[in-house]
């Protein structure tokens, strides 16, 4: 039908994941409804043609304990961070981008990823401000990590270390999901 927007299944899935999301927190809970209503304005919100910013998909990874923390140092950035980035056509919802990019970044196999988002957090990058979706992803127990071409370095911290080697966000984003963890929120391996 004339004038009427192009179906999305990306930003569908992001619509619907983050509408039925709970907060944690106020400023949560702020950022949830932002992030709404920049997919409502911006059809192509899940691109990285969205000038005005886009919605990325990242994901912690940690060990089975949730004792050690993987942070990969960003070529670009050069900072500690926790895996993520853009969203590609390929993938099938936001769940799928964030378990991709922690498997290419990590190059860690058979990660495991908590159902839903952790956290949310908006931050500015040379490409435009970035909406980003946090999951946490469960590595196999004693698994290696590889640095992969997007990183400098990629290494495991110990959790009481993480603060010393990385920012505001990724600490919060790091307690956050290990309250998750050892709550014993359900994993799973594949997204739907």
């Amino acid at each position: 039908m004339p004038g009427e927007r192009s179906r999305d299944p990306l930003r569908e899935d992001a619509a619907r994941v983050l509408g039925a999301w709970r907060a944690p927190d106020g400023e949560q809970e702020t950022l949830r409804r932002d992030y709404l209503e920049h997919l409502g304005a911006h059809p192509d919100a899940m691109r990285r043609s969205c000038a005005a910013g886009h919605l990325t998909a990242g994901a912690l990874v940690v060990d089975p304990t949730g004792e050690r923390v993987l942070l990969t140092l960003h070529r670009k950035l050069r900072m500690w961070l926790q895996t993520g980035g853009h969203c590609e056509p390929g993938d099938a919802n936001l769940a799928a981008a964030a378990l991709r990019e922690a498997t290419e970044e990590s190059g860690i196999p058979a990660l495991r990823l908590l159902p839903d988002p952790v956290r949310l957090d908006r931050h500015r990058t040379p490409c435009a401000p970035h909406l980003d979706v946090q999951y946490l992803a469960v590595a196999p127990a004693g698994a290696p990590a590889v640095c992969g071409e997007e990183s400098l370095d990629v290494r495991w911290f110990h959790h009481t270390e993480v603060a010393g080697m990385a920012d505001a966000s990724v600490v919060a984003l790091m307690e956050a999901g290990r309250g998750r963890l050892l709550d014993g929120a359900p994993e799973r391996t594949r997204p739907d």
